[in-house]
């Protein structure tokens, strides 16, 4: 072997990128010196682009194939190089393989919430996630605006970039759309779709196709929802006397089926649905008991407990109406007495309060004659 031929076998005659990772862009052939063999082999697989780099121009842009690299081969690296017709020597340039797959399922999302004004809920803060997908589409554009000479670009080195230029727009585009807060989950789909016309032509600026764009969540603050869930439940309530007759039976079947219920607790859950549901009914039962009556009105009957009453100038009582009559019929108390219950102002005497008219009655009550005392002449 000789001198000249043990030098070129020292040159890299085999160029090619296997890609095990999942974000990396664009990556440059590592060799030592920038030295590549003339005639070596250069594979470029799918979902590639390799880009000839010399004297710092791009000298020519490779699609999927494999190549033979020589000076009918590489025209413009032949003229930068100022090859001339079938010379063959070892060559220095830098070889960059631009992986054009999709980059999938790159999130974006609002750091601080959106403040808008909507028609029913009034000024709303409004947070926003979602996903977009990304390719390289113009290599040279993309190494001149963005990798330069950077050796391994991944992703994540243009990400938040991206990120901020699509929160920018979307902030435009959803306070000029006029969409309810409670419709836009319903549009969401035309939203994403909105987002990508307009930012597209922002990417191709970058050398990059944005292919797609999701709106993936709208949400409201935390005490926001809180108060909309309430507001949906009240909606899906119904008839509230029914969902409480409901609510009680489910009571009463978890506890059948825990073990822990009883007749008891059955019961006061009956009573309990019964009671809320008589007490809801009563004010609707008044309002058509008032527009239908025909009789006048009159005051209410006082209730017939709680009354006062003044024996030797001593309070006494509570009394019913049984046991006043009781008092009465013993001679207790007298139409003069006075007497006295919640609601009166001051003490009145029983013959003047109407409620109790009806304890003395003038055949029953008025005392008997007195017994004759004067004893017989024997």
């Amino acid at each position: 072997m000789g001198l000249w031929d043990k030098l070129f076998g020292e040159f890299i005659d085999i160029i090619e990128w296997t890609d095990s990772s999942v974000d990396t862009m664009v990556y440059r052939f590592q060799r030592y010196g920038n030295e590549i063999k003339f005639g070596a082999k250069l594979t470029v697989r799918e979902s590639q682009i390799a880009v000839f780099i010399s004297e710092g121009e791009i000298a020519d842009i490779l699609e999927p194939g494999m190549y033979e690299l020589e000076t009918k081969n590489l025209p413009i690296l032949s003229t930068l190089q100022h090859w001339d017709h079938g010379f063959e020597s070892p060559f220095k340039a830098e070889v960059y393989f631009f992986n054009t797959r999709q980059f999938v399922d790159l999130k974006w999302g609002t750091r601080n919430p959106i403040m808008m004004r909507d028609k029913e809920f009034g000024m709303v803060r409004l947070r926003t996630f979602g996903t977009y997908s990304i390719r390289i589409k113009d290599p040279a554009k993309f190494i001149r605006e963005i990798v330069g000479t950077d050796g391994h670009f991944t992703v994540d080195e243009i990400s938040n970039q991206l990120r901020n230029l699509i929160i920018t727009r979307y902030t435009n585009l959803l306070g000029s759309s006029d969409i309810p807060v409670l419709d836009l989950a319903g549009n969401q789909e035309q939203l994403g779709e909105l987002l990508t016309h307009r930012i597209a032509p922002e990417f191709l600026d970058y050398g990059l196709e944005l292919t797609k764009i999701l709106v993936e969540n709208v949400s409201l603050p935390p005490a926001v929802e809180e108060a909309l869930d309430k507001r949906t439940s009240m909606g899906m309530i119904g008839d509230l006397n029914k969902y409480i007759q409901f609510g009680a039976a489910e009571s009463m079947q978890t506890g059948a089926s825990s073990g822990t219920g009883s007749a008891i607790e059955m019961g006061l859950g009956f009573a309990m649905a019964n009671k809320m549901a008589l007490d809801m009914a009563q004010p609707q039962n008044d309002t058509v008991a008032k527009t239908s009556a025909t009789l006048p009105a009159s005051p209410p009957p006082l209730p017939d407990t709680n009354w006062y009453v003044a024996i030797d100038r001593k309070t006494m009582g509570p009394y019913d109406l049984n046991t006043l009559e009781q008092l009465a019929n013993s001679r207790q108390i007298t139409p003069g007495t006075l007497a006295w219950i919640d609601g009166m102002k001051k003490w009145e005497s029983i013959e003047k309060i109407e409620a109790l008219n009806g304890l003395f009655d003038d055949e029953t009550n008025q005392p008997p004659a007195l017994p004759d005392t004067q004893k017989p002449n024997n």
